[in-house]
């Protein structure tokens, strides 16, 4: 764990008595090392995280879920794809919430959200989630005022039940800021490769960024709490922001200290003596 550990957890908590527009989206102040070394430290927490990872599934006690949210390119995708790059596949689920479909659109807004929550064992990624709900209405004046005020109530009370029902929930907004997001969109544009990332509503979505900042901000005060804090991440820099969501989440799991279950000593000495008798044969 670097040594920047303490001051990244004391920080990166939302400041209630702050608004998200005050945040800096430069994250340079957190690793004083050179790009090398940053490499370096990151490569230790994604090994850390992988063996905790594994512990977790084994251990099949704990739940986690990791709500990813963020504007267009603040990197939810990049963060999935590096800081949970050496995770196994099997006790990890990615959860990419779209438009919802008709069946979706049948039940109540959070229906295809629960269902999605992770089990024991089981380490959950929400790429967007639930605030969406929440955040898109609010933007485009799509519900009224007291319709909104009710969907947050319900987003609070949701996580809270979810905590109760032993989920250890993480949550991180990428906050990026406005001349950032145009440089990554217009590498989307110029790089062939790239294309596939890039959609008009990127650009349409831009033009309302003060009112999703607004959105966010209402957001992120009213649902941080004990049970579900949010963390303001930096996201300018792509590896720094990789750096921070790594450390907050080995520090964290890492006070879960799982353990898988050991065999019983004598059911242990059992094993071994009927393994050496097959193996003689």
């Amino acid at each position: 764990m670097s040594k920047n550990s303490k001051k990244i957890k004391e920080e990166l908590f939302f400041p209630k008595n702050k608004d998200l527009k005050d945040c800096s989206t430069n994250a340079s102040k957190y690793f004083s090392g050179n790009r090398d070394d940053l490499e370096k430290e990151i490569d230790k927490l994604t090994d850390k995280l992988s063996d905790l990872q594994e512990l977790i599934f084994a251990e099949s006690n704990h739940k986690i879920l990791i709500i990813l949210q963020g504007l267009d390119t603040s990197g939810k995708d990049g963060t999935v794809k590096h800081v949970f790059s050496s995770t196994n596949p099997q006790g990890v689920r990615v959860v990419s919430f779209k438009p919802p479909t008709e069946i979706e659109k049948a039940h109540d807004y959070l229906w295809r959200i629960h269902k999605e929550s992770p089990k024991r064992g089981e380490i959950v990624i929400f790429n967007r989630s639930h605030y969406e709900d929440f955040i898109v209405p609010y933007v485009h004046h799509f519900l009224p005022p007291h319709k909104l005020k009710q969907r947050l109530k319900d987003i609070v009370n949701f996580e809270k039940m979810l905590s109760t029902e032993g989920v250890i929930i993480f949550k991180f907004f990428l906050h990026i800021s406005p001349t950032e997001q145009a440089k990554r969109i217009l590498e989307r544009i110029d790089n062939p490769a790239k294309h596939w990332k890039f959609s008009m509503s990127d650009l349409r979505e831009r033009e309302h960024w003060k009112r999703y900042i607004k959105a966010y901000n209402i957001a992120l005060k009213k649902s941080h709490h004990p049970d579900a804090p949010w963390n303001i991440i930096p996201a300018d820099d792509k590896r720094l922001r990789d750096f921070l969501i790594s450390s907050i989440l080995v520090e964290r799991l890492s006070n879960l200290n799982p353990r898988p279950a050991r065999m019983d000593p004598a059911v242990i000495r059992k094993v071994q003596r009927e393994a050496k008798l097959l193996l003689k044969k």
